[in-house]
């Protein structure tokens, strides 16, 4: 039995109140982070936390402040007492690097080896490979809604840096085979995009996909690298 027919039933929605305790977040004055990312980080903890992961290698990709993965090494650190090998956080806006900085620095008890990866993920690749990526991208592609006036807020929330496509192909450059990359995809079906069987149609035959939770109406993806 696979691991996403192990999994799905036992899944449950996430409350709209963290009930997990995690830690005051530096971010940007002009893009502040949203439940979803801290979310994301508590239900692939509650998929893994079984995991012997001494040895694993993580990504959080389009990383911002590095919300999404520290708060997924938290939750290993503070409950199971466990950690990771290596992991890696990478983000395209410079910007954000002073926040994710003060952000490692409130990790208790860290022994997992943590690097700050600054580039494009289109060109992005790792020799070793991840056992498991955490990615809370950017939701919407050019058109399906207002710019901002802010360039940075716009790179937060459109595909402007790189594509949806893109985003995929990094997934299934760089995770091991058996690896797990947890993507959050909203459903944009009103904006004649669906994300999730767009990724069907393209991707089957390198990845088992599925849903396997929704966070305040947003879906869970696994991908699971065949």
């Amino acid at each position: 039995m696979t691991f996403l027919k192990r999994t799905i039933n036992s899944i449950s929605n996430m409350s709209s109140v963290n009930p997990h305790f995690t830690f005051q977040y530096s971010q940007p004055s002009e893009y502040r982070f949203s439940h979803d990312s801290v979310f994301l980080a508590r239900q692939v903890f509650e998929l893994l936390k079984d995991e012997e992961t001494q040895n694993w290698r993580g990504l959080d990709l389009c990383a911002g402040s590095g919300i999404v993965g520290l708060d997924f090494l938290f939750h290993f650190l503070n409950e199971m007492n466990k950690s990771f090998l290596h992991f890696d956080f990478l983000e395209v806006q410079e910007a954000y690097v002073e926040h994710f900085q003060r952000n490692q620095r409130q990790l208790p008890n860290n022994s997992t080896q943590i690097f700050w990866r600054h580039g494009n993920y289109q060109n992005f690749s790792d020799s070793l490979g991840y056992d498991v990526i955490l990615c809370n991208p950017p939701y919407f592609r050019l058109g399906q809604g207002k710019l901002s006036p802010s360039d940075f807020k716009n790179r937060c929330r459109f595909f402007i840096d790189s594509d949806y496509v893109q985003l995929l192909k990094c997934i299934q450059r760089t995770l091991k085979t058996n690896g797990k990359a947890f993507v959050l995809l909203n459903d944009l079906r009103d904006h004649g995009w669906e994300p999730f069987q767009e990724a069907q149609k393209l991707f089957s035959e390198v990845f088992n996909i599925d849903k396997v939770a929704s966070i305040r109406g947003t879906d869970l993806i696994c991908f699971e690298k065949i």
